[in-house]
Order: C-alpha cells, then structure tokens, then sequence
C-alpha cells in the first residue's frame, strides 16, 4: 500500500479507535494492525509510539507519572514488528457505580421525572436508561411515586401542560371538605409530602395544598389566568400558620431542616426548646418521626396526638 498524508482530524480518529483496537487484541502485528485500518505498516508504527506521550494529565495539569502515559513493549515491536500495550490508562480505570449507588441515583432521578416540566423531555428517561446500564451489577427496582398522591400529581401536570385549572375536593384537617378550582403553578416534595401550589378561585389567592388531602381531581375548561403569579416560598410564613413546640437537643436542631430557619429557639444547657411555624401543626409528624424520638412535641395536643399516631401506625407494619 503506497504511503498516503493522513489529516490530523483523520489521525485523531484513528488513534481513538486504535487504543480499544490494540487492548481487544492483546496481541497484534504490525502488518495486520495496519490493514484492518487502511494504512501503511510504517504509519501503523508512528501512531503506535505516539501512544506513549499520550495519557492522562497529572496533577496541576502535568504529565508526572509513567503510570499516567500509554506504553508498549519496545522490544517486541522492534524486533519481532508485533504490538502489545504493557500499560492502559484511562479505559481501565473508568469508575463504576455499585448496585446500591445506581439504586440511589435512580431513585433521585424518578423523582425529578415526576415533577411537572421536568420528566417530559425525555432526558431524564435517558439519563435513567444510562445508569442503569453503567452500574456495576443490575441495580434494584426503585420506584418512587407515592400511590396515594400519583393520580393526583400526573392529572395535575396535564393541566399544566394544557394550560387549564384544576377541580378537586379538598380536605383541611378539622374542617368540612370543599371543592376548589386551582390554576396550578406548581409541583413540590418537601420532608417527604407532596404539595400543589396555584391560584385559588375561591380564595382569590396563591394557596398551597397538601397532596394526600387532594381527592377527585378532574380538568376543567377553564384556561389559567394566573399560572405567571408569584408563588411565595414553599415554607414561607403565612397569616394561618400554626405553631407547634418542640424540645430537644442542640446537635439535633440542625436536622429540622428548613422549619429552624424560622423558628424561634430559646433555653441553654442540654436542651432547646424551639417554636416552629408550620402550615399545618399535624404535618410535622413525619420531621418528628424520622428523627427516632430525639425531638419531643410539647405543644399544641393535636400535633402531639398526630405524631403518636403516626408513629402506632408505621410500627403496624412491622407486625
């Protein structure tokens, strides 16, 4: 084969699929190297020895470390013309995710894809494909979609997709259920519960509601008049407030998360008693339970009653 100049972007090429190429075979002449991709052997030969400056950087940037640039066997190829790569770097080297990783970044992933406006474009579907793919072992089925909210929340993001008000019945704790149109804005999951977010016809205000209290959720006719409304923060203090008071210890103050940020918290010594502001004193149930009974509620009885219950009713499972 006569010698022809190959272009740089040709030789780039070529050595991107020369390095997989060479590791696959283990073993391979140059003759034979050199037909398989349509060169001449002494080309094949000058790309060979190119490999060895070629790796990964060190650190600052600077090649530092043999270990860090490809090499061959220099003896074997220069007295037998056969090419054997003696050190990969890179290829070899790519991290794998364990079961329990992928597991945990797919649950993260399906999360995101649940919320509105989020999992419709197809990408996060195809990050999910591309983790499961590249974890070390099959990771296991995660799935995350509250059954008790999942209607609720995919009829709410077709609303929004068609730009159209939402009709459900509303259940507020001690109060008799009500029918609300909503033009929803959006979707949120704080501390584990669900909330919607819109404008509310018959409030004539931004209101927040509690998913699992949503029931019998129907598409309306009505278009949205309101969806580009400022939405105040998800936890963000409101004139119907409740306050619930809890005590505990310093060093678990931290782990109430966003409900400390505005809370007021007063006492020294080797406990804190803290006043938070909630939407709803019985939400809070599911903060206090996760932390084990390192918090105590103090007040108001109903929190306390709710959070009780709440705990009876996950320890049932058990049974």
């Amino acid at each position: 084969m006569s010698a022809k100049p190959l272009l740089a972007t040709d030789r780039a090429s070529l050595m991107l699929q020369l390095v997989p190429y060479l590791i696959s075979r283990g073993e391979v002449s140059v003759d034979e190297a050199a037909a398989e991709f349509e060169v001449t052997p002494e080309q094949m030969r000058a790309m060979v020895e190119k490999l060895t400056v070629i790796g990964l950087p060190g650190d600052g940037g600077f090649w530092q470390m043999a270990n860090d640039l490809f090499d061959i066997d220099w003896d074997l190829l220069d007295e037998q013309d056969r090419i054997v790569i003696t050190n990969a770097v890179g290829l070899e080297r790519t991290p794998r995710l364990t079961a329990r990783e992928a597991a945990a970044l797919l649950a993260g992933l399906q999360l995101a894809a649940s919320l509105p406006g989020v999992g419709d474009s197809g990408v996060v579907h195809g990050l999910l494909a591309k983790l499961a793919r590249g974890a070390s072992s099959t990771p296991a089925d995660v799935i995350v979609a509250p059954s008790a909210v999942d209607d609720v929340r995919t009829r709410v993001a077709e609303a929004i997709r068609r730009g159209v008000a939402v009709s459900f019945e509303y259940r507020a704790p001690d109060a008799a259920p009500t029918t609300r149109t909503v033009d929803p804005v959006k979707v949120h999951i704080a501390d584990g519960q669900w909330y919607l977010q819109g404008w509310c016809h018959l409030r004539e205000a931004v209101r927040t509601f509690h998913l699992d209290r949503v029931s019998d959720v129907a598409l309306t006719d009505i278009a949205i008049t309101h969806g580009g409304d400022p939405v105040p923060g998800l936890f963000a203090p409101g004139e119907s407030d409740a306050v619930v008071a809890v005590r505990c210890r310093p060093d678990v103050l931290p782990l109430l998360g966003e409900y400390v940020d505005r809370a007021s918290v007063t006492g020294s010594g080797e406990f804190r008693d803290a006043a938070l502001r909630v939407a709803d004193e019985r939400s809070i149930k599911r903060v206090i339970a996760r932390l084990g009974g390192d918090v105590e509620i103090v007040a108001p009885a109903a929190a306390r009653a709710s959070a009780a219950s709440w705990a009876e009713a996950g320890l049932a499972q058990y049974r």
